[in-house]
């Protein structure tokens, strides 16, 4: 299909980018508008040009399809379909709709003229995959807009709506209604007025002291951005357009952009750029497969998992009900909703009108028929297998057939519960982060008789309810969980052997990470943890397990919630401040054990903790509970705070050399007091190592 149709109007050229879904720049595209840019020129009858994008967008930048491939840097390329544009003799105008971003908004600058409908997005969110624009986005948008605007949108990322650039040179006209018949009108008008081919590139850049802004900028993207090296090289870029000549500023960006892109930030931002899209494709699940409307929702329990899962639906637009078993529990939830919705509010992030609107979607029950009617129900109750059992078979008896029925749980076996009901192609896993209305993380879990339908529409509302939803297999706390614990035990392990809960929690969040394993513990409860081990203790009574959690949760230390917990907390306080009692637990659990203390780095603390994220990942990648290792890499992105400038840990692995991992671990196990046999290499992970290969190729 020709990417780039060819049309006239009279004495107009219309060129017009069909590459669905937003007009990405691949190569076919890229050589159907230079091919149209000579063919108008050449026609006699033709005195102008417009450039503008079928669907849903001008065009949303490079076709994501073609990166990593010899289409993505073959002839012609962005730079040559820009200049290619610049240098044609007949006036060009960019007809702008919906959106132009990255390279689009590049190829609309190269234009000679442009306009735009109103609300349409505007956007060089390269800073958001590490790189930098790299066709003159640095160079032509300060010439375009005032200088703090453009740095601000460059090293930022974020769209800007069209109509805000009013007044600016980057838009000679914002078209109310048709957008191309206004965008041929305007070029008919240009060609009358003779108003010649005016280049960005010819333009000045306007400010009073624009070295000392840009110096102040840079300072301010080290400080705020310092784990991220392109915000302050997005800056050094924008500074060559000051020079003297715009082809020494292009050279420079350009090399910035090289730089940038082999830098390991970027290779771990755009790790995750890709690995989010892939993550909603599912080999044996086809994208046209049918999906059952989701047009009401059902919540059961009111807690606080209950609620936050309760609001997404409200935030989508989705009635909710929520059911509870006791009036005060639901007057407790519904309050507790209100009140975060409220807080929103009052920070400026929401009006008044839509906490009314939101807390009008959702309906408090007491009764199960009242819930009999909605196309999904998601059960929030406590994690015990026996309570989910009394649920799910209440709700097998009540709900409409065809109704979708999810269970929240986060270590539980889906298959089991699903086993509860008549109906087990229904049942599905929709394991929830908390906050749930906050946490981006969805893990879907696919029980074995779990439908396709029931998985393709479970994985679209997870776009709905703008979560990144991820598939994993049924096992023992799926994939987050099921590492984490891996994780948790290494962190005791240590205790043991001679590091406090402050030096691990340093140590883990100088690293990246949002929260070291100690707070984190403290903030979600330590009983939580407890009540999983003692169903550990039951069913693995071979899995060794450092006891000194227990020890504290025995002493009613639970954490945030009781004031007490690895730490202590001030009535209506978070912060977590160290406690003696703690201290002088752990020296006598040391001593009860007969271990002597030592001296622990934090380079081997970070490694002990992420290597058992990526020993475990590696099991479960080789036991398919996971598809791919970027499926793992967004659950600890967007579920566990895993640092985003490190690309997860897999891709960490990946970057350190799984045969320096192996080499590490071995390390370990020799000086391990505890469960040495717990470092030896997963199959999958060994036969990676040895054959010089990584998780992601």
């Amino acid at each position: 299909m020709n990417q780039a149709q060819y049309a006239t109007q009279g004495d107009i050229a219309v060129i017009t980018m069909d590459n669905p879904p937003v007009n990405g720049l691949g190569h076919a595209l890229r050589t159907g508008i230079v091919e149209g840019v000579r063919r108008a020129q050449y026609d006699p009858a033709i005195k102008a040009i417009v450039l503008t994008g079928a669907g849903k967008a001008f065009s949303g930048g490079a076709d994501i399809r073609e990166f990593n491939t010899p289409k993505a840097l073959a002839e012609p390329n962005l730079l040559t379909v820009i200049r290619t544009l610049e240098q044609c003799a007949k006036p060009v105008v960019a007809a702008i709709h919906s959106v132009a971003m990255g390279g689009g908004l590049e190829l609309a600058m190269g234009c000679h003229f442009r306009v735009a409908a109103p609300g349409a997005q505007i956007a060089l969110p390269e800073v958001k995959l590490g790189i930098i624009p790299g066709a003159g986005g640095t160079q032509r948008l300060p010439r375009l807009v005032p200088l703090e605007m453009a740095v601000n949108m460059i090293v930022s990322g974020n769209p800007v709506k069209s109509e805000k650039f009013k007044g600016t040179r980057l838009f000679d006209e914002i078209v109310e209604g048709d957008l191309l018949a206004g965008a041929v009108a305007f070029a008919r008008k240009v060609v009358a007025e003779g108003r010649g081919l005016p280049k960005v590139r010819d333009l000045a850049i306007e400010h009073d002291d624009a070295e000392a802004f840009l110096q102040f900028a840079r300072n301010t993207a080290k400080t705020v951005a310092k784990n991220f090296p392109a915000p302050a090289r997005c800056i050094d870029a924008i500074a060559a357009a000051l020079g003297p000549s715009f082809d020494a500023g292009l050279a420079r960006e350009r090399a910035i952009f090289l730089e940038m892109v082999q830098t390991p930030e970027s290779r771990a931002l755009r790790h995750a750029f890709f690995g989010e899209r892939a993550a909603s494709k599912i080999p044996d699940v086809p994208e046209d497969t049918p999906t059952r409307p989701i047009a009401s929702a059902a919540v059961v329990g009111a807690g606080t998992m209950g609620g936050g899962i309760a609001m997404n639906f409200a935030n989508a637009g989705i009635p909710v009900k929520v059911l509870e078993a006791k009036q005060e529990a639901l007057d407790k939830g519904l309050a507790t909703i209100r009140a975060n919705y409220e807080s929103t509010a009052k920070k400026g992030r929401m009006s008044a009108e839509d906490v009314e609107k939101r807390m009008a979607l959702i309906t408090p029950t007491l009764r199960y028929e009242d819930i009999a009617q909605a196309d999904i129900v998601i059960e929030a109750v406590f994690e015990d297998m026996a309570v989910k059992e009394s649920v799910f078979r209440r709700l097998d008896q009540v709900m409409k057939p065809g109704a979708i029925l999810a269970t929240n749980t986060s270590t539980l076996d889906v298959n089991r519960i699903a086993a509860f009901t008549g109906r087990p192609q229904d049942v599905i896993g929709t394991h929830f982060f908390s906050p749930a209305n906050v946490m981006k993380l969805l893990e879907i879990v696919r029980g074995e008789k779990t439908a396709k339908d029931v998985l393709a529409t479970t994985m679209q509302l997870s776009k709905k309810l703008r979560k990144t939803g991820v598939l994993s297999g049924v096992c023992d706390g799926f994939i987050g969980n099921r590492m984490i614990e891996q994780y948790l035990r290494q962190a005791l392990y240590m205790l043991e052997e001679g590091a406090t809960p402050q030096q691990i929690d340093r140590a883990i969040e100088k690293f990246g990470f949002a929260m070291g394993p100690f707070r984190m513990s403290d903030l979600a409860g330590n009983d939580v943890g407890w009540y999983i081990r003692k169903r550990r203790y039951v069913e693995h009574p071979d899995l060794k397990y450092p006891r000194i959690a227990d020890r504290l949760c025995e002493q009613g230390r639970f954490g945030q919630k009781t004031g007490a917990g690895w730490y202590r907390y001030l009535p209506g306080k978070r912060e977590a401040l160290p406690d003696p009692a703690v201290d002088e637990l752990i020296a006598a659990y040391r001593k009860e054990s007969g271990v002597a203390p030592r001296k622990l780095s934090d380079d081997e603390i970070v490694h002990r903790l992420v290597f058992a994220l990526v020993n475990e990942g590696a099991r479960i990648l080789e036991e398919g509970i996971a598809l791919r290792a970027s499926d793992i890499d967004m659950i600890y992105l967007t579920g566990y705070g895993f640092p985003p400038w490190r690309g997860g840990p897999m891709l960490y692995a990946d970057m350190v050399g799984l045969y320096n991992v192996v080499n590490r671990m071995a390390d370990f196990a020799a000086g391990s007091h505890g469960d040495a046999a717990f470092w030896q290499p997963a199959p999958l992970l060994a036969k990676l190592a040895a054959e010089g290969k990584g998780f992601n190729g």
